[in-house]
């Protein structure tokens, strides 16, 4: 047995062989190109540090993010019809929606929670883009309804986060339904006069723009969301003009007056509960998880001599 080739080469190799190093450590910013450490972006709420350029956040990374300590309680939403059409196109419908849950771990596109927001009690409806690009399916009216139904049962307000690139075509017609549904659903808000606050992030088309979406009594985005009904090119055909710079995002449409305001993602959760608490007539919200202690401020005693203790008067 040659003990150099066999034993003294191997341990050489080890030792100055290049480490294996995890491909998910870092990630690339798609706008400015900076390599952000994952810790790092994901403790930014995947906003990146250096141009705060807003990626994709998941639902569910959502619901943790805006309630206190990301403690929250999923609503149910009931179950529509599985693949009413009997649709396929290049798959079966159903065939996507399995691929799509076992992707995401998700029933569907949009999560229904209730808990507390700087302790102010909310229930907080989410679309996830991930999901068959959060388009709008049954699925997702019957989550808006129950959504606003509990909000109602519970005289909480009803914060939606709209995320999606139009109705689900596999659903047809009774896609487009949830449209009307949905309108339906803000209107009992309205009527139980509660607030109903919509943030619109990137992207949100097709009809979610033209129901639930734009109906909220505040209109919030975040930084250059996509925002519209048709696409620019449709719109271009169809008009014969270049759009101007900027159609369509979320900065054009908040001079435009289409939205009330645009906020960055690490800044959304104080300016919500600011809002929701004015429109609630509560009290101004506390910084902080916890109240503010309340300390007896006394006197400074500083270059002060200490006086003679007091006698008892006899």
């Amino acid at each position: 047995m040659n003990w150099i080739t066999n034993y003294v080469r191997p341990t050489i190799n080890s030792l100055f062989s290049r480490r294996e190093v995890p491909e998910n450590l870092w990630t690339k910013c798609p706008e400015c190109g900076t390599m952000l450490f994952h810790r790092e972006l994901s403790d930014n709420l995947n906003v990146c540090t250096n141009c705060d350029h807003h990626m994709a956040i998941s639902a569910r990374e959502r619901l943790t993010s805006i309630f206190d300590g990301g403690v929250f309680v999923e609503v149910d939403v009931p179950e529509p019809v599985a693949d009413p059409l009997h649709f396929r196109d290049q798959k079966k419908y159903t065939d996507r929606i399995k691929e799509a849950r076992k992707k995401t771990g998700e029933k569907d596109a949009m999560l229904v929670a209730e808990g507390e927001m700087g302790r102010t009690p909310v229930v907080v409806a989410v679309q996830d883009f991930s999901f068959m690009g959060g388009s709008m399916s049954m699925y997702v009216g019957n989550a808006i309804v129950a959504a606003a139904e509990r909000a109602i049962a519970l005289g909480r307000p009803l914060i939606l986060f709209s995320a999606a690139g139009g109705a689900r075509m596999q659903e047809g017609i009774l896609g487009l339904m949830q449209m009307p549904r949905t309108t339906i659903a803000v209107q009992m808000l309205k009527e139980a006069g509660l607030p109903y606050v919509v943030v619109l992030t990137h992207p949100t088309t097709g009809g979610v723009t033209a129901s639930y979406a734009m109906l909220g009594d505040v209109q919030i985005a975040e930084p250059n969301a996509l925002i519209g009904f048709a696409g620019a090119r449709v719109i271009e055909q169809t008009i014969g003009e270049k759009l101007p710079e900027g159609f369509q995002r979320a900065e054009y449409l908040l001079d435009h007056g289409m939205l009330d305001r645009v906020t960055k993602r690490t800044d959304l959760k104080d300016e919500l509960v600011t809002i929701l608490r004015m429109l609630m007539g509560l009290d101004s919200p506390v910084k902080g998880d916890l109240p503010a202690p309340e300390i007896a401020i006394e006197p400074a005693q500083d270059n002060v001599e200490p006086s003679a203790p007091k006698k008892d008067a006899k």
